[in-house]
């Protein structure tokens, strides 16, 4: 009963907090995770009065299924970017600065961080810096996706968007699998080739493979089925079902197998898209049926984000020198790969705000940094602080940056006028 209320209050409080953020044009998704934040254990959950918010991280953490399985859908759709005809066109360029981008973002910060470390050793450590230096690659799809969706955003940015946000993902698994082994290394004093370098290959491997059998295998299996609600409710059942397998992991000798969610389900998305005729028609019901999974996703992501972070005056400074130059080296990257491959002005001047919210793979990524020990409790902490502000504040930027490149269009006069027709007449048949 306890959790099915918990559900029940988080998507009643996200509903009802764009209305309050409605005034102020702010995309839903920032009301969604002031909403959870609001119901977390740091504030109306510090009442401790079950079912009117989150009491603990704990009753937060009894609802990761529902994280899970949005995830699994949004990798779903943005695999669906991935469509042949489409990258043609746009492929090169999406690779080129999908790369990029990501590599001076981890420089960047490398840099900063060094320099952190050089003047005060006791607080930040060799190893430290080069994991975060890692996960600065990692850019969260959900809240770009949901920005995307919300104002029905297309044109040659957004085209560009989404493929380069999948590609960043794979490429941030390398570079964090990586540099969190040589940060292992300096820590223990032993080298491990098979964590730096054979394990992350593996993992990137065996989730394109899991993918694109279970984007086969979905394709397959509809052309048993000739209703379209049939089909819809396939595609649910195999989405979930290649996100729950993505979450097998297991060892052969040394070597570790495991699985990235959001890469298995984009190689489903990417395969299915390409291979079944029917995908796009199915993709947009599957997008519509989803739709209250995102809300519950980005309030239970809004639960998560610890308050308690504020407190500590050295992940404070550290964590705003993270979040400084991770955008700085975003925006650069982009902006030099874009113009490098003759992207158009406006895609080279706002593309990297729209690369900066930063979330789950991130948050994936600090989990593993624990393996540090004591070390990585300040890796966490300082990513913990860096989602909180790069997820209340991205996607705002995000729309803004879209908006600001034609890609978000302004409400026509007369789709206004016929909206307020629709008012006004559903207020006068109340009255009646």
């Amino acid at each position: 009963m306890n959790t099915l209320l918990s559900v029940s209050i988080a998507l009643l409080a996200g509903l009802l907090m764009t209305r309050v953020f409605k005034p102020f044009k702010l995309p839903s998704v920032t009301a969604y995770l002031i909403a959870g934040v609001l119901i977390g254990p740091y504030c109306i959950g510090a009442l401790h009065i079950e079912g009117l918010g989150f009491t603990s991280a704990e009753a937060v953490g009894s609802l990761s299924l529902v994280s899970e399985v949005a995830l699994g859908f949004i990798a779903f759709s943005i695999g669906n970017e991935f469509r042949l005809n489409d990258l043609k066109s746009t492929g090169k360029q999406a690779a080129v600065i999908g790369v990029a981008q990501a590599l001076v973002a981890t420089f960047s910060v490398d840099c900063a961080l060094l320099a952190v470390h050089l003047i005060m050793p006791d607080k930040l450590s060799l190893p430290q810096l080069i994991t975060l230096g890692a996960i600065a690659t990692a850019t969260a799809p959900a809240a770009t996706l949901m920005v995307v969706r919300q104002y029905k955003a297309k044109g040659p940015l957004t085209s560009l968007l989404l493929p380069i946000v999948a590609l960043d993902d794979a490429v941030g698994l390398i570079v964090f699998a990586v540099s969190f082994g040589i940060a292992k290394t300096l820590v223990s004093g032993s080298v491990d080739i098979i964590s730096i370098i054979v394990n992350p290959i593996v993992e990137i491997v065996c989730s394109l493979l899991l993918g694109a059998i279970m984007g086969w295998l979905l394709t397959q299996l509809e052309k048993l089925f000739n209703s379209n609600t049939n089909r819809l409710n396939l595609t649910i059942a195999i989405v979930a079902l290649t996100a729950s397998l993505a979450m097998i992991d297991f060892h052969v000798g040394p070597v570790h197998v495991s699985f990235s969610s959001l890469l298995v389900c984009m190689m489903l998305g990417t395969v299915f898209c390409n291979i079944c005729p029917l995908s796009e028609d199915l993709m947009g019901a599957a997008d519509k049926w989803i739709s209250p999974v995102f809300a519950l996703f980005f309030v239970i992501s809004g639960a998560e984000l610890e308050l308690s972070v504020f407190t500590d005056i050295a992940i404070v400074c550290i964590g705003a020198i993270y979040i400084i130059f991770r955008s700085f080296g975003k925006y650069l990257g982009s902006y030099f790969s874009a113009r490098a491959t003759n992207c158009s002005s406006s895609i080279c001047k706002y593309l990297g705000i729209t690369l900066l919210p930063q979330a789950g793979v991130a948050l994936g990524m600090c989990t593993t940094a624990m393996q540090l020990g004591e070390e990585g409790r300040l890796i966490r902490n300082i990513t913990l602080f860096a989602v909180l502000i790069y997820e209340l504040v991205g996607p705002l930027l995000t729309r803004q940056a879209l908006t600001a490149a034609g890609d978000i269009k302004p409400m026509s006069e007369e789709v206004k006028k016929r909206r307020q027709t629709k008012l006004e007449a559903v207020q006068k048949s109340g009255k009646n």
